[in-house]
C-alpha cells in the first residue's frame, strides 16, 4: 500500500509543479481559442473545462491504462517507475503540447501539425501512418470490449463487434456535443469510480499489496528496456493521445484550461494504470501466476476475474462496465479523429454530415477485417506504432516550442523525452519478435546509433540552420 501511496503523491506533485513548468514554455496565452473564433456546431463547440477534462480522459483512456498495465505488471513492481516517471516527464507533457499546438493552429489535426512544423514532405506518409494507427486503435478497442462482453454474456464476439461498430458510426458523424459531450462526462466519473472500487475491494479483502523491487521479474525473461516501455503504452506515454487532443482543443474556451484538460487527463490515466497494476500483482500474488492467467483467459479474462474476485457481484459489475466503456469511448473518437484528419487534409466542410458519413463508411471497411484478428496480436503491433507516433509528436512539439520562444533551451522539456522514446522504439523493433529479431546487445547499440543520428539531424536542420525560427 505504501508503494501505491508514494506513486500517487508523485503524480500529484507532477501535476502541481511540473505541469506549471510545461505551461511556462508557451506563455503568454492567447485571448481567444478556435472554439470561440469560429464555432461550427459540429466539431468546434465551446465546452466547460471540467467537461473537456472528462471527455479528454475518456478519449485517451481506452484499454491502455488497464490492459497495458496488466501486461506491463509481468515485469513486477518495476513497472511503477515507468508509469509515474513516464507520465510526468513524457506522457503528460506530450499530451499538453499536442493540445496546445492544435489550439494555436486553429484546432488542426495531428497530421497537419507534424507536416507544418517538421516539413511538407512528411504530409502523406504521416497522414497514412496516423490513419493506419487510428484504424488499429478502433479495431483493437472494439475487439477488446467485444471479447469481454462475450465472456460475460455468452453472446458471440462478432455480434458485439457489429453492435459496437454501429455505435462508432453514429458517434463519429454526429456533432460532438450531441453524443460525446453528453455521455462522456458521466462515463469519466464511472471510470474513476471503477478503479477506486477495485482498490477498495483489495483493501477490504486483506490482500497483500506489492512492495518495490528494482529487478526484472518477467517469467520469460523479457527485457524491461525496451519491452516493458512499449507494452505499458497508454499508461505512461501514447502517440494515440496526440490524435485525440485536437478534438478537445476545438472545444476549449480558454487556453488556461489546457493544463487541467490535457496534462491533468494523462495524470488521471496514470492513476488508473497504477490501480490496475497494483490490483493484478496483489490478486495473483506474483508475475508467474499473472502470466499464466493472461495466457489462459487473456487480458479481458484477468479483468473480469479481478473485478468479481475483489469487489463482489455489484462491485464487479461496476468494474466490468467501466472496462467495457474505456475501449468503446476511445474507439469512437479514434474513428472520429480519422474523419477529421481526412477532412482537414482535403478541406472538406466538416459541418456537413454527408461528407463525414462517406469518409467514415470507407474507414470502417478495414476495421471490420481487423476485428477478426486476435486481440493480443493487434495490441502488440498497436503498441509499437503508438510509441513511434509519440516520438514524432514529441519532435514536432520541440520545433513548436523553439518557433514560439525563439530559444532552443526551452524545448528540452520535449526534446529529452523525444530522444529517449526514439531509443525505445528503434531498439524494440530491432530486438522484438515483431521486428528484426536481432540479439539484445546489437539491438541496443544499433538503436543508440539511430537515436544519435536522428538527434544530430534534428539539431542541424532546426537549430543550426534555424528552420524552426522561421515557422509562424
Amino acid at each position: 500500500m505504501i508503494l501505491l501511496i508514494v506513486c500517487l503523491v508523485c503524480l500529484l506533485l507532477g501535476y502541481l509543479i511540473y505541469s506549471r513548468f510545461a505551461e511556462s514554455m508557451i506563455l503568454p496565452f492567447k485571448d481567444t481559442t478556435p472554439a470561440i473564433t469560429h464555432p461550427d456546431g459540429m466539431d468546434f463547440v465551446p465546452m466547460s473545462k471540467m467537461k473537456n477534462h472528462l471527455i479528454e480522459l475518456l478519449n485517451i483512456a481506452g484499454t491502455g491504462p488497464i490492459f497495458g498495465a496488466l501486461m506491463g505488471a509481468k515485469w513486477g513492481p518495476i513497472v511503477f517507475i515507468w508509469i509515474v516517471a513516464g507520465t510526468i516527464l513524457g506522457g503528460a507533457v506530450h499530451d499538453y503540447m499536442s493540445g496546445m499546438m492544435s489550439t494555436r493552429n486553429n484546432g488542426k489535426s495531428t497530421s497537419y501539425l507534424i507536416r507544418h512544423y517538421i516539413g511538407e514532405r512528411a504530409r502523406y506518409p504521416i497522414l497514412i501512418l496516423i490513419i493506419f494507427v487510428m484504424i488499429m486503435v478502433t479495431a483493437t478497442f472494439a475487439r477488446s470490449a467485444s471479447d469481454l462482453l462475450s465472456g460475460i454474456t455468452g453472446i458471440p464476439t462478432m455480434i458485439w463487434v457489429v453492435l459496437i461498430l454501429i455505435y462508432f458510426l453514429i458517434s463519429t458523424v454526429l456533432p460532438i456535443d450531441k453524443v460525446i459531450g453528453r455521455i462522456y462526462p458521466v462515463f469519466g466519473v464511472l471510470l474513476i469510480l471503477m478503479a477506486v472500487t477495485v482498490i477498495g475491494g483489495l483493501v477490504m479483502g486483506g490482500y497483500t499489496f506489492p512492495t518495490f523491487a528494482f529487478e526484472n521479474l518477467h517469467p520469460a525473461g523479457l527485457e524491461f528496456f525496451p519491452d516493458m516501455l512499449i507494452t505499458v503504452a497508454c499508461g505512461a506515454i501514447s502517440g494515440f493521445h496526440a490524435t485525440q487532443a485536437p478534438m478537445t482543443a476545438r472545444c476549449l474556451k480558454d487556453e488556461r484550461d489546457g493544463r487541467t484538460v490535457f496534462y491533468g487527463a494523462m495524470i488521471v490515466e496514470a492513476v488508473i494504470a497504477l490501480f490496475w497494476a497494483t490490483a493484478v500483482l496483489a490478486f495473483y500474488g506474483g508475475t508467474a501466476a499473472l502470466t499464466d492467467a493472461l495466457g489462459a483467459g487473456g487480458a479481458s479474462g484477468v479483468v473480469y476475474d479481478i473485478a468479481v474476485g475483489v469487489a463482489g457481484p455489484v462491485g464487479g459489475i461496476l468494474a466490468v462496465i467501466g472496462v467495457i466503456i474505456c475501449p468503446i469511448t476511445s474507439g469512437d473518437t479514434a474513428l472520429r479523429c480519422s474523419r477529421l484528419m481526412i477532412q482537414d487534409d482535403r478541406n472538406y466542410d466538416s459541418s456537413k454530415i454527408r461528407n463525414g458519413l462517406m469518409i467514415t463508411v470507407i474507414l470502417m471497411m478495414p476495421i471490420i477485417f481487423l476485428c477478426s484478428i486476435d486481440f493480443s496480436v493487434l495490441w502488440n503491433y498497436f503498441s509499437w506504432l503508438n510509441q513511434t507516433l509519440a516520438c514524432l509528436v514529441l519532435w514536432t512539439a520541440t520545433v513548436f516550442i523553439i518557433s514560439y520562444r525563439k530559444k532552443a533551451k526551452y524545448a528540452l522539456i520535449t526534446a529529452l523525452p523525444a530522444v529517449f522514446m526514439t531509443m525505445v522504439v528503434s531498439s524494440f523493433i530491432l530486438h522484438s519478435n515483431l521486428g528484426l529479431r536481432l540479439d539484445y546487445t546489437t539491438s541496443i547499440v544499433t538503436g543508440l546509433i539511430i537515436t544519435i543520428a536522428i538527434t544530430l539531424l534534428f539539431v542541424k536542420y532546426f537549430i543550426v540552420d534555424k528552420r524552426a525560427y522561421a515557422i509562424d
